[in-house]
């Protein structure tokens, strides 16, 4: 008998069957929609779920990505041995208590301390060929400026403030308390670091693994050397330039640029996580 021929109540079911398809189609098609999304740029998560007569099993896979930090000049002023000031070669990696948190401070004979902003930086350091991985016992050497815009042992001859080395802990982590840098002619404000394997070999600039430098947000630089005592030079330094402009970060600094939180009261304090391939 042809389907036209067989009533009402056949058409009505009919209806209803495809009703019923077609709320299942786009139903499938919704989910098809909503699994296509993107993640983050830090990783990638995907959702296995095994379904039997008893139990339910939900089993979620997460792939990190980081990037290797920039490999950047150590400067005129490292302080690391590789160079010398008018008194021969300098190098605070193998004075007495150069393994320190606290860096504002001279060690080793010399008396003075840096005045500035408080500022504390941590870095967490991870492996990049191994899924971001926190990478402890290794070794960090960070120096910068004072809040004049210069280096000690250098154009500050008599201090070897600003400069410090510590052991990353169980997460990778080291935390230097220091003051906010200048801004000087020529330069974005910046922190110089440097990696070693471990503490045994950061004390010879031969043995380091990677040189580069920590980028400061412009508003937050803005707002210290325009609200803080001792930065007035800094203001027109950074008027002149910028991150386009810098000899240094023009290429590209967005593996280097420091999360920075706090006020000049208070202090800032500056984070950061540095990929090294290992």
């Amino acid at each position: 008998m042809d389907d036209h021929d067989r009533g009402l109540a056949h058409d009505l079911a009919l209806i209803a069957q495809r009703r019923r398809m077609l709320l299942w189609l786009a139903g499938t098609g919704a989910a098809t929609l909503l699994g296509c999304g993107g993640g983050g740029d830090k990783a990638d998560t995907s959702t296995t779920t095994t379904t039997d007569s008893s139990t339910t099993t939900t089993t979620t896979t997460t792939t990190t990505s980081c990037s290797v930090i920039p490999e950047e000049t150590a400067g005129p002023y490292p302080g690391d041995g590789s160079n010398s000031n008018s008194s021969g070669v300098v190098d605070v990696l193998t004075l007495s208590g150069i393994v320190r948190s606290d860096i504002r401070s001279s060690i080793a004979g010399l008396s003075g301390t840096a005045a500035g902003v408080p500022l504390t930086v941590t870095i967490t350091l991870v492996n990049t060929n191994n899924s971001c991985a926190d990478l402890s016992g290794y070794a960090i050497y960070l120096w910068h400026c004072d809040r004049d815009g210069k280096y000690s042992l250098y154009t500050v001859t008599a201090q070897n403030y600003l400069r410090g080395v510590q052991e990353t802990d169980s997460n990778g982590q080291v935390t230097f308390t220091t003051i906010f840098p200048a801004c000087y002619s020529g330069r974005m404000p910046h922190i110089h670091f440097e990696v070693y394997r471990s503490l045994t070999t950061a004390t010879s600039y031969s043995n380091k693994l990677k040189t580069s430098q920590i980028a400061l947000p412009t508003d937050v630089c803005s707002t210290v050397y325009s609200s803080a005592s001792g930065y007035s030079a800094s203001v027109a330094n950074l008027s002149q330039i910028s991150f386009a402009t810098d000899n240094i970060f023009s290429d590209g600094y967005s593996t280097q640029l420091a999360t920075v939180t706090g006020d000049v009261t208070n202090g800032y304090a500056a984070t950061l996580t540095v990929g090294i391939s290992v």
